[in-house]
């Protein structure tokens, strides 16, 4: 057997050993399901490992945004289970809630809708969270930061490049948006990304160990565990297993990501291949996710412009209105600084309900 192959067999066994560790007892089981490789793969083994059980997935569509749902739906065909889609027409609609359950200003939490779902069909949930993170599943990031780095690359330059590959996160005059409680400084940005970069690793794996060390760990993770932890749903996500984790790490570079294809996930695919359901997975990295422009064009803006005009964070120091008001009246703003106006709101709603107590978080965003 070649040594592709025991990797490949080895992934396989450790998420199944997940499975009889943590589903043995569970007569229902939900899962999620995009049209991606990761939520595909863990249905796909679970309905293969566990024949028996009653086997659920979940889709999210929302309005006005590209939509795996029919994908998914014939994924879930496929495989002969139950297939839900949640039709979601304003994404914003319950921030006040999912901020209240959460106790964290951020704007992405469509997770609450999946969780709260899976409740009504299972005390059990499935997720493949940790497949992008541990297996290469950004490849539009890697391609980009190769491109502008090479081996002799400054640490600093490494990290402004990385930095380059996250441009939805932040705005070029991000250091003007915030005012004078929020001492924003980019050199505490590097200061926090500095140990993925400056160590002796390759520049992918350095990648890897900054995605790792991110989002997943300081976003997905702990929000995901809230809502399931409200909503008293066991939550497995076998691709975070310790084993798995830990074999990421040793995985050669061709089964993580292709170089000359742009192809990442590799191990993962030889499984579907394996199950004879690759040719349904979407090949471009998607998942659940909201196309914010339109977001703000249908909601978000006027949303904005209610909360921001009268805004308890401008009002008391934390956010520049300068800034607020430089931007807030354009329909047809970059993603990037809707993104930050998302972020806004999600302060305000937070500061509101945790500080000045003038909200409550059953209240509903309605135009």
């Amino acid at each position: 057997m070649k040594p592709e192959e025991n990797y490949v067999d080895l992934v396989e066994d450790i998420i199944q050993e997940v499975f009889d560790k943590e589903l043995n007892k569970q007569e229902k089981i939900c899962t999620s399901l995009s049209s991606g490789i990761d939520s595909t793969l863990l249905t796909t083994l679970l309905k293969h490992h566990f024949p028996e059980k009653k086997i659920h997935a979940i889709s999210v569509k929302f309005s006005e945004s590209n939509d795996e749902s029919e994908t998914a739906k014939k994924i879930a065909g496929k495989l002969d289970i139950d297939h839900t889609t949640i039709h979601i027409e304003n994404f914003l609609e319950e921030l006040p809630k999912q901020i209240g359950i959460t106790k964290s200003p951020f704007w992405d939490l469509h997770w609450f809708h999946i969780a709260r779902k899976a409740k009504t069909l299972s005390d059990c949930f499935i997720a493949g969270d940790g497949g992008d993170e541990l297996f290469g599943g950004y490849t539009f990031r890697y391609e980009k930061f190769l491109s502008l780095t090479n081996d002799s690359t400054s640490v600093n330059e490494r990290i402004k490049s990385y930095l380059n590959c996250h441009e939805r996160d932040w705005v070029p005059d991000q250091e003007k948006l915030f005012n004078k409680k929020i001492q924003f400084s980019w050199n505490e940005i590097f200061q926090l990304l500095k140990p993925n970069f400056d160590n002796k690793l390759s520049l992918l794996n350095q990648v890897y160990l900054a995605d790792f060390n991110g989002k997943l760990l300081f976003n997905m993770m702990p929000l995901y565990k809230k809502f399931h932890d409200h909503f008293k749903v066991k939550y497995v996500a076998p691709l975070l297993s310790h084993k798995l984790i830990s074999l990421s790490t040793q995985l050669p570079d061709n089964l993580k990501y292709d170089k000359d294809k742009k192809l990442g996930k590799i191990i993962l695919q030889k499984i579907l291949q394996k199950y004879e359901i690759d040719t349904f997975v979407t090949k471009e990295k998607q998942g659940f996710s909201v196309d914010t422009q339109n977001l703000w064009k249908k909601y978000g803006q006027k949303l904005c412009m209610y909360f921001l005009d009268e805004s308890r964070i401008i009002r008391d120091g934390w956010i520049n209105s300068e800034w607020v008001s430089k931007y807030i009246s354009n329909k047809d703003l970059e993603a990037r600084y809707v993104n930050k106006f998302l972020g806004l709101l999600a302060f305000e709603i937070w500061y509101r309900i945790f500080i000045t107590k003038e909200m409550n978080d059953d209240e509903k965003l309605k135009i």
